[in-house]
């Protein structure tokens, strides 16, 4: 299996959620050496090629940065396509037709394309994101191939949640965000459960 070093990736999108990549590495880091193998393995990471063919991230940034947190250098990937013929404005412009990129902040704002974090690693924490997936986790709407479907929920929950401010305030929203997860009001997120 092909293989990438993890510094030369590049993020496309903005933001990232902390607590999930926390809770990944030390997930790993409780993994033997065969069954860490193993785990790296079976979620290559999905590459587009962009300008200079530099290897841009579309899914599975939160492994990457997981890897990188427990001293793995490299992982396996897949080649999605080859952009690298396009110019930078070009290839950003697919990246958004394609639902491959989120230039959002953790506040939801748009920012523009040359602002985005250059390694894995500089993308700003959303409290949001993480418990997007969380909530996920706990069984709060399903796992779905839609791209970008956590931020979607990310910015659901935003909108109707206050931030957390510590690990506390954080675990006492995931209740609460399950149950907005199944409110009518999110019937057109992806993954959408509905009240049981």
């Amino acid at each position: 299996m092909n293989t990438l070093r993890i510094e030369r990736l590049r993020p496309t999108q903005m933001t990232h959620g902390e607590r999930q990549i926390h809770q990944k590495a030390e997930a790993y880091r409780a993994l033997s050496r065969h069954a860490l193998e193993k785990a790296i393995a079976e979620k290559p990471i999905a590459v587009v090629l962009g300008p200079e063919r530099t290897p841009y991230v579309i899914d599975h940034h939160h492994v990457a940065c997981a890897l990188w947190r427990v001293e793995v250098r490299e992982a396996p990937f897949v080649l999605v396509t080859d952009l690298s013929s396009l110019s930078h404005a070009q290839f950003w412009l697919t990246l958004e037709n394609c639902s491959w990129t989120y230039p959002y902040d953790a506040q939801g704002r748009r920012v523009a394309f040359s602002n985005m974090p250059e390694h894995m690693w500089d993308a700003v924490d959303d409290e949001f994101r993480s418990l997007a997936a969380f909530v996920r986790d706990a069984g709060g709407y399903d796992k779905t191939d839609v791209p970008l479907a956590d931020f979607r929920w990310a910015d659901f929950f935003r909108a109707r949640l206050p931030r957390p401010d510590d690990d506390a305030q954080f675990d006492a929203l995931i209740p609460r965000a399950s149950e907005l997860a199944r409110n009518d009001a999110a019937a057109g997120l992806p993954g959408y459960i509905g009240g049981s």
